[in-house]
């Protein structure tokens, strides 16, 4: 790569017009090497353009000289593209030396045509105006200048009834009939710009017909004559119209036939009058009147068009319309396949006539033998109409249709003159038609055959009771194919079932009758037949059981009932209480637990949750009924026990998946009811609450009533009291004073009874506050043995109101004394007599 110049005349700059076509020359130069070289290694190239482009290219004019041309690819547009592009031009000689240079090409300016724009640009312009349409704008053309210059608008030729105007819009001049002026308008649209240069396109205005004539008939025919007994379908004649509307097209007219007629129709689009019913001339009413009257009518529209009517007279012209005659109608003769040539079916002689009472007329004979198939059979002779089979028909023969049923026609033709015939069909069935079927019997030559010999059928273990699990199949080569039929002849059963299998005696679909257990039969083997009442064959069918996830784990206990202490700690294994699991087609790491109804707010949960068939009860969270946050004493768990553990969370959306269920009831035992201390008389007992029915009034009325007789009776034992010890008992002398102050010794029997009740040597591990009292009490939560907390906390305040409920449930009394009992230590028990007893002494201390 030595730098030297090479190319000649380069660099430069150059101009091109816009719009030049290709192979337009923009520039040449010359290439020049060195006398060491022997020519050009790499001929100049354009290797880059800014702005890129693939408008130019360069060509060799031969030697050296070259020259830049235009390529047409893009064609060079002034107004949208670049004004200037520099081409880098490279070329290297065989020494290796290069040159690279740059030339500039300058796009000019030219004066274009102005274009046409929308529709108009790209194809004829269609217009379409209604005749009848006043005169108004019908269309606006639309044109551009490139150099945006003003455009100028004309028409051509001036002669037409439209004119244009200075922006381009097309209007009528006149009301069109399409009747009288032309349909069609060809208009050259001008547009010019300043310079003179102008665009042409053709518009093709196209005036459309309206319905606004009234059609005419141009058949000039009204009578017409028709032999009768023509068959449906014949025409009679072609009933012509025409529309003014639509002189130079097809009209598009409607044909009807108005009066009441059984033989006739006519074809509502052409106007065509046929037959369509049997015109007997020799039955009434032809017999007395031969002529038919039609009024035919012509509209130019199916409805509410405009209608014209004409009377079209049918003259029925009298035949020999008596043909042979055979009866029966129907003829059926049944032999075997490969049934010997020769033999004769039937003779048609015997069962004919011709009631024409010329003999001439009564003549008649047999030709015309066809039908598909027709040609195993033959007439002997036209006189006699004899039947004979011609050759052997083997139904299994590749070569034989396969028919069995062969419908012949055989033509009864008169001798005489017009030779009327019948036809025997299968097909449509006339008065005094014979129908001749052939029917060729069938052989059983052949033994069912399997498509093969064994079936192999894989059925999930969970399949449906009566689901399809598969299909045996079997064909016979007679023909026609026999109908086979389907049993199961061996085998399909266990020791619970005696039928597990069913097969469809027709089409032999194999269907389950009992669910089907992969744990206890892996596979059964049974024979299936197929018989088509004559022969059978037979085939085994072995249905594997596929192993799916179809048991569900079964837990003991399924129920038990439980009572917890409402103070029970969190985290404790509520009774020891456990569930085991098993499960007959999932590992023991499968299971998981879960509580799905009746644990309100939480406080149950299972250890572990999941990956062991065990689990243990355990109180998840304390219980808060002072607050209101618990309501409930009594917790019936729904616990659901599935065996997806050990599935992904993908698996679990497409695997089966099996759920136990064990139900819990749970009962919270409530706080002991708080007790107070007896006097040496009675026992008060305060109970936390009393329910009673609303509509039970007489319950406060006689509760209250027993209340205040009580205190009545309470206070007048405590006067008479206080008047013995003031007469009994003189206030002078500490020897006297002395068992007042120890009154309580008096009530030694009391304590006596106290000591003797069962002391509970129980460890008691917890601790609550009594919701009615609000003093602290220990509990087991074991067993749920409860006493009050040791304290210096006075009873007192709370005496007043014990003592008033202490009445309001007597029969509750003794019951409530003696769990109080159970519950306290005796040492507790006599430092609250003890409380309970110092008020009522007290007014002997200060009387004295």
């Amino acid at each position: 790569g030595r730098k030297t110049q090479l190319l000649k005349g380069l660099p430069a700059t150059s101009t091109v017009e816009e719009n030049t076509a290709a192979g337009v020359s923009v520039c040449d130069f010359n290439v020049t090497v060195s006398p060491l070289s022997s020519g050009v290694a790499i001929l100049p190239t354009i290797v880059n353009s800014n702005p890129l482009t693939e408008a130019f290219d360069i060509e060799s004019k031969g030697g050296l000289e070259y020259r830049v041309v235009t390529t047409g690819n893009p064609v060079l547009d002034y107004e949208t593209m670049p004004k200037s592009f520099d081409l880098q031009i490279f070329v290297e000689d065989t020494t290796g030396r290069t040159d690279l240079n740059i030339l500039t090409i300058r796009v000019t300016d030219k004066n274009e045509h102005p274009v046409f724009r929308g529709n108009m640009a790209i194809q004829t312009l269609m217009i379409y105006v209604l005749e009848g349409t006043r005169p108004e704008r019908i269309y606006q053309v639309d044109a551009a200048d490139p150099e945006n210059a003003k455009l100028r608008y004309s028409l051509l030729p001036a002669t037409v009834p439209f004119l244009i105007t200075e922006s381009g819009a097309i209007f009528s001049t006149k009301e069109f009939d399409y009747e009288k002026d032309p349909h069609c308008y060809f208009l050259n649209v001008t547009v010019t710009d300043l310079d003179g240069l102008n665009s042409t396109k053709t518009v093709n205005i196209n005036i459309i017909n309206i319905n606004d004539e009234r059609p005419y008939f141009t058949t000039k025919q009204r009578i017409y004559r028709i032999p009768e007994e023509q068959s449906p379908g014949t025409i009679v004649a072609n009933i012509t119209a025409k529309d003014p509307d639509d002189e130079d097209s097809p009209s598009r007219l409607f044909y009807s036939i108005q009066s009441s007629d059984r033989y006739f129709s006519i074809n509502p689009s052409t106007g065509v009058l046929q037959v369509t019913g049997r015109i007997d001339r020799d039955a009434l009413p032809l017999r007395l009147h031969p002529h038919i009257s039609l009024i035919v009518q012509v509209e130019d529209s199916p409805s509410n068009g405009h209608a014209s009517e004409v009377e079209i007279t049918i003259v029925i012209d009298d035949i020999n319309d008596n043909p042979p005659e055979c009866s029966p109608s129907t003829f059926r003769k049944e032999i075997n396949e490969n049934a010997a040539p020769g033999t004769i079916l039937i003779g048609l002689r015997n069962y004919c006539k011709d009631i024409d009472v010329d003999p001439s007329n009564n003549q008649f004979n047999f030709t015309g033998l066809s039908g598909f198939g027709s040609n195993n059979f033959t007439l002997d002779s036209t006189v006699s109409g004899r039947l004979v089979m011609t050759g052997t028909i083997d139904l299994e023969n590749p070569a034989n249709p396969g028919n069995e049923v062969y419908a012949l026609t055989v033509r009864v033709q008169d001798i005489a003159h017009p030779n009327y015939s019948s036809k025997y069909s299968f097909q449509i069935v006339f008065d005094n038609i014979i129908y001749i079927y052939i029917r060729i019997k069938p052989v059983n030559e052949f033994f069912p055959v399997f498509s093969t010999s064994s079936y192999v059928f894989n059925v999930s273990e969970i399949t449906k009771v009566g689901s399809s699990i598969g299909r045996v199949h079997a064909i016979d080569k007679d023909w026609p194919p026999t109908i086979i039929t389907y049993s199961i002849v061996a085998g399909g059963g266990t020791r619970d079932y005696t039928n597990i299998f069913w097969i469809s005696p027709t089409k032999g679909h194999v269907e389950i009758l009992a669910r089907l257990d992969y744990e206890t039969t892996q596979k059964h083997i049974f024979t299936v037949q197929a018989s088509d009442r004559e022969k059978f064959t037979t085939a085994s069918v072995t249905v594997n059981v596929l192993e799916v996830n179809d048991e569900e784990p079964v837990c003991s206990p399924n129920f038990y009932s439980l009572q917890i202490p409402v103070s029970l700690a969190v985290g404790t294994n509520i009774n020891g209480f456990r569930i085991e699991c098993q499960d007959r087609d999932s590992d023991p790491r499968s299971f998981r637990y879960f509580i799905n109804e009746g644990n309100e707010n939480n406080h149950f949960t299972f250890s572990p949750s999941a990956g062991s068939n065990t689990s243990r009860l355990i109180l998840a969270s304390r219980f808060n009924y002072e607050s209101g946050f618990d309501t409930s004493w009594i917790y019936n768990l729904r616990v659901y026990i599935t065996d997806d553990n050990l599935l992904s969370v993908r698996d679990k959306t497409t695997h089966l998946i099996e759920t136990g269920t064990v139900t819990l009831s749970i009962r919270v035992i409530p706080n002991p009811t708080t007790a107070i201390t007896t006097t040496p008389s009675f026992t008060v007992v305060t109970r936390r609450e009393n329910l009673y029915s609303a509509s039970a009034w007489y319950v406060p009325f006689v509760v209250t009533l027993g209340s205040l007789l009580l205190l009545g009776l309470l206070g007048f034992l405590g006067f008479l009291l206080v008047t013995w010890a003031r007469t009994c008992c003189l206030p002078t002398g500490k020897a006297q004073r002395t068992p007042l102050v120890n009154a309580p010794e008096k009530k030694k029997h009391k304590e006596d009874v106290v000591v003797t009740m069962t002391k509970l040597n129980t460890v008691f591990d917890g601790e609550a506050r009594d919701p009615v009292t609000g003093r602290m009490y220990e509990f087991n939560t074991r067993s749920g043995a409860r006493r009050w907390k040791k304290s210096n906390e006075p009873l007192w305040p709370m005496l007043a109101g014990q003592v008033t409920s202490s009445a309001t449930d007597n029969s509750g009394q003794e019951t409530d004394r003696a769990e109080a009992a159970r519950k306290k230590e005796p040492s507790e028990k006599r430092k609250e007599l003890t409380v309970a007893i110092k008020p009522a002494t007290k007014p002997s201390a200060d009387s004295g």
